[in-house]
């Protein structure tokens, strides 16, 4: 599989195309007379009642807390409160950050919170701007969109098509459901096979969203489609994250997964799985070549693919007399230096990865991982964990890197 075909993970807070910002608007101005805080409640409690029509599944009251007045509205709500029929949703609430109020009008900074069921320990956070109009003694909805820097969420894209699997939940709009059921069973194959290779804890779950095109997936990113062209998959999750942090979802590009063959979408999968399941031990400290290269490790693991035929750009180099000086650096597995700079770091990391497994063994590459992820900040983690784990310094270690690679691919 050609290096610029692999998945991709894009972490909160060091990714900023996947941070899910929130606009908070400080409490402005009211009506005479009305405490700064009173229009607060009186959205919340519209919104609290538009929260408990999702779960109760019923649209009439979903709707209740949209304008009368507002017809496109009212349609373009009616249409995605459809669209989540299939999502099986425990918990839907809002919470009403902030109020900017003038006369019988209002903008409202609010948090949309939501968890799916079986999957997500803690709610999983959209930031949404509201507009508001006030009729008689109530406030109605008349318009809403995300928040500054918010991305778009699956349902807005169109009608929601649920698959479970034994270890996944599949949500597609504009795919087949044919398409979902393969990508299903593929994933429930690379769960068992990230835990046969990570020995830590994690949930063996994961929930996985296939947007009907490139731009799709990007919308759902909040970044631009051009950043994610030719990558096959991506995954959004917090860098640390615990027990407490929402489940990480796995997005496919559905068009640059369609072009690959069984085994391409076999190690892209397990691949992204691995950043699922390494998440809670992944850091600031932990350096992309590591991060990307371990997933990539896990990936081929039972492949039986060799060294030239996991790392074609990357031997393509050294045999023209390029071989690295250095291990990739972050800022390699950017997209500014196109996809063959990409392609190498990624095969880079993943030799560095199978290094490690084949001379220090399989645990010692997850303690190295586990240990460094462990360190709140980069500087001095590398070289206190390759001393713990390998013995070695890190000009030691990327000497020996720099031979296997020459031995390997030369």
């Amino acid at each position: 599989m050609a290096g610029h075909g692999r998945g991709r993970t894009a972490r909160r807070g060091r990714a900023a195309g996947c941070v899910l910002a929130v606009l908070l608007l400080g409490a402005a101005c009211s009506a005479p007379g009305r405490a700064p805080d009173a229009t607060a409640g009186e959205v919340q409690r519209v919104l609290d009642g538009r929260a408990a029509a999702v779960l109760k599944h019923d649209a009439d009251g979903y709707l209740a807390a949209v304008d009368p007045a507002a017809t496109g509205l009212r349609a373009a709500q009616g249409a995605e409160f459809a669209n989540l029929a299939q999502v099986p949703l425990t918990f839907w609430a809002y919470r009403v950050n902030g109020v900017e109020r003038h006369g019988a009008t209002a903008t409202a900074a609010v948090d949309l919170r939501y968890r799916i069921q079986g999957y997500d320990t803690a709610p999983v956070t959209a930031g949404r701007t509201l507009t508001l109009e006030r009729r008689g003694a109530r406030w109605y909805v008349t318009g809403d969109r995300p928040a500054r820097g918010a991305a778009q969420l699956l349902w807005q894209q169109g009608r929601v098509t649920a698959v479970h699997g034994a270890h996944s939940l599949v949500l597609g709009v504009g795919q087949e459901p044919a398409r979902l059921h393969e990508i299903a069973a593929a994933e429930d194959a690379a769960v068992p096979a990230v835990s046969a290779a990570w020995p830590g804890k994690w949930a063996g779950r994961v929930v996985v969203l296939v947007p009907g095109s490139l731009e799709a997936m990007a919308a759902l990113l909040g970044a631009p489609a051009a950043s994610y062209r030719g990558i096959a998959a991506v995954t959004t999750g917090e860098a640390g994250g615990a027990g407490t942090a929402p489940a990480d979802r796995v997005i496919i590009n559905p068009d640059a997964y369609a072009v690959l063959g069984d085994l391409g979408r076999t190690v892209v999968l397990t691949h992204e799985t691995t950043h699922v399941a390494t998440r809670a031990h992944t850091s600031p400290a932990t350096p992309m070549w590591l991060s990307e290269g371990y997933a990539d490790w896990v990936g081929y693991r039972d492949t039986g693919r060799t060294a030239a035929q996991a790392a074609p750009e990357l031997q393509k180099a050294v045999r023209a007399g390029a071989l690295p000086a250095d291990l990739p650096t972050d800022a390699d597995f950017g997209f500014d230096g196109g996809a063959d700079r990409l392609a190498r770091a990624y095969e880079g990391g993943w030799l560095a990865c199978r290094m490690i497994a084949s001379r220090w063994g399989e645990a010692a590459l997850a303690r190295l991982y586990t240990e460094i992820g462990e360190q709140a900040q980069r500087e001095g983690a590398a070289e206190k964990a390759m001393g713990d784990q390998l013995g070695l310094t890190p000009r030691e270690f990327t000497a020996q890197w720099r031979a296997y690679v020459r031995a390997e691919l030369g």
